[in-house]
């Protein structure tokens, strides 16, 4: 039985993520940072919450504290908890804003990702998932053909660009886990006001994907629903 533990499960992709995960077999915990809703969506699928605050040291240490107490061992951890921040013109953007988008998108995941690896190391096969995005491709941002060429969100995008070279940054030192990164696209979901015109389905296939592959399907990589992408 594979046991994995998402950030920001409460809702839109990390609850999807956690539903099709426990209809695929696995044992789920769902990490979310407001103790009354996660609890709610936990019980919803019928997984277990723990409480997580990825943008604080001891509450990331206690969770990785509580799996060690009640499952103690961990075989994929999925990043997703993340923020947008603001839109539009640069010009106002203060470096207040940037630590806080930063805090949770690319500091977190490094808090979190460090505080577990003792857990995912008892695992024979242990796996990251990062959940980045397209929006921190050059490529796709520069593609008029793209609909993440017209967004402007400077520090949403500057910190998945982080992401998904932190990614491969852990994937080649971290030899022994599987540290992979997953665009969802431009799904519907509370970050963008529910614009999107994928399904939250749809937007948690790459997740999935990684968080199912078998042993020696790869590391370092950057895939989308549809494969991999460009990683410039």
């Amino acid at each position: 039985m594979t046991t994995t533990f998402i950030t920001g499960a409460n809702k839109g992709l990390g609850y999807e993520t956690s539903r099709r995960l426990i209809a695929l077999g696995h044992t789920v915990i769902m990490g979310a940072r407001d103790p009354e809703r996660g609890r709610a969506a936990a019980t919803a699928l019928g997984a277990r919450f723990v409480r997580i605050d990825v943008t604080d040291d001891a509450s990331v240490a206690a969770a990785a504290a509580d799996v060690a107490a009640h499952e103690g061992v961990l075989d994929v951890l999925v990043n997703n908890a993340g923020v947008h921040g603001p839109h539009g013109d640069p010009s106002d953007l203060t470096g207040r804003d940037a630590l806080g988008v930063f805090d949770v998108n690319l500091f977190g995941v490094v808090r979190t990702t460090n505080a577990f690896l003792p857990l995912l190391r008892r695992s024979p096969d242990p796996v990251v998932v990062n959940v980045s995005s397209g929006m921190g491709s050059l490529a796709i941002t520069h593609d008029p053909s793209r609909v993440e060429s017209s967004v402007v969100a400077p520090l949403y995008t500057a910190s998945k660009a982080a992401l998904t070279m932190l990614t491969t940054q852990y994937a080649k030192a971290l030899k022994d886990i599987r540290v992979n990164a997953a665009d969802p696209g431009y799904t519907a979901t509370d970050l963008n006001g529910h614009s999107g015109p994928q399904t939250v389905t749809e937007g948690t296939d790459a997740i999935v994907r990684l968080a199912t592959e078998g042993p020696g399907a790869g590391s370092g990589r950057f895939i989308d629903r549809t494969g991999p992408i460009d990683l410039t």
